[in-house]
């Protein structure tokens, strides 16, 4: 049902192989999409997630009070970035409304 089917990693740009084997894994887990990364830069990322590990912030200015503010992902011109307070109001005033 499953053939061995080659793939591109998107971080190092090497092939590799998401065998039938991961594809079956993958089908009784309800995961419809296929990885995009290699096992080796999904090690990575998956120790980069692990609570403890070492973590990036990045500097922005906040949409709300234009203070700073110290986000763990890179800001995006597209979507909003709060500080810690403005971020606490802005999830309080969001959970009420799905309250009601």
């Amino acid at each position: 049902m499953y053939e061995d089917r080659t793939l591109v990693c998107r971080e190092c740009r090497e092939e590799f192989v998401f065998s039938a084997g991961e594809q079956a894994f993958f089908a009784r887990k309800g995961l419809q999409n296929v990885p995009q990364r290699c096992p080796t830069c999904r090690a990575a990322a998956r120790s980069a997630r692990v609570p403890g590990g070492p973590r990036e912030y990045h500097a922005a200015v906040c949409s709300m009070c234009g203070g700073q503010a110290i986000v763990p992902f890179s800001p995006r011109t597209d979507r909003p970035v709060y500080c810690s307070t403005c971020f606490d109001r802005v999830r309080a005033s969001s959970s009420r409304a799905a309250q009601a």
